[in-house]
């Protein structure tokens, strides 16, 4: 363990004063990373489990938000999928939003079929496409390391991506609007096949309560929205929302 003093904080560089626990692994025919790097090939969201007493791993499909957790004596790691962003929309909010998260790792997408929309989108890294919203959703498949925003305020095309983003396991789905807007996309919503906990996973009005008004400030709010529910910290919202489990918790009720 390193950092648990003034004098090797300063000399591994935590000036913070907190710790770093190294676990080493010696690589064995029980470390399964052939399965482990075949699943990742397949872009599949994967927890490793090692135990460090007997050198035995496990791997299992995972729907969960937390990356390591640690306790002493299990390791256990999430492996896959890039974090991913798929914006329903194109504009300035857009732009903002499309490279701040880049800038802190996601993968971003942006869908939006309106062809003169499409000709003003022009943001270096990001994937663009113009397929119907619904279509796209299905066809990105999302898991828990992707997240997804609808930010055209027309409901033609906000409301095809939630119905189909909010039956995934997306770990975020949200949607822009005034409350008054949120209260009518939610009765909208309850005409279709959704279910009252699937329609309360819907983060609207999108991104937290900044008193932003910019698109630059509502895209901070909306990103840093998502990095709360993305590391299970619990923030205030209008309607209830589920904010993704532990690793431990969702083996419990696994």
């Amino acid at each position: 363990m390193y950092g648990a003093n003034a004098e090797e904080a300063t000399r591994f560089g935590l000036p913070c004063g907190g710790t770093i626990t190294l676990v080493l692994e010696p690589v064995t025919s029980r470390s399964r990373l052939a399965d482990l790097l075949e699943a990742i090939e397949r872009d599949r969201l994967v927890l490793r489990r090692l135990d460090l007493e007997t050198g035995t791993v496990a791997l299992m499909p995972s729907g969960v938000a937390s990356r390591v957790e640690f306790d002493g004596q299990t390791l256990m790691t999430l492996h896959g999928s890039r974090e991913r962003l798929l914006i329903i929309g194109a504009g300035q909010l857009t732009e903002y939003l499309s490279t701040m998260a880049q800038a802190i790792g996601y993968h971003v997408i942006v869908c939006d079929p309106r062809v003169e929309y499409a000709a003003e989108s022009n943001v270096p890294g990001v994937e663009f496409r113009t397929t119907m919203p619904d279509d796209t959703v299905i066809e990105l498949s999302p898991d828990p390391n992707m997240a997804v925003v609808a930010l055209t305020h027309d409901p033609k095309l906000d409301d095809m991506a939630l119905l189909e983003a909010l039956k995934s396991s997306a770990f975020y789905v949200g949607a822009i609007g005034s409350r008054a807007n949120d209260l009518r996309r939610r009765e909208r919503l309850r005409l279709f096949d959704l279910t009252d906990e699937q329609i309360g996973r819907l983060h609207g009005p999108v991104g937290l309560h900044l008193g932003a008004r910019t698109p630059s400030e509502i895209a901070v709010s909306i990103l840093a929205e998502m990095i709360a529910i993305r590391n299970g910290v619990k923030v205030h919202q209008t309607h209830a929302q589920r904010a993704p489990g532990t690793i431990r918790e969702c083996l419990a009720s696994a």
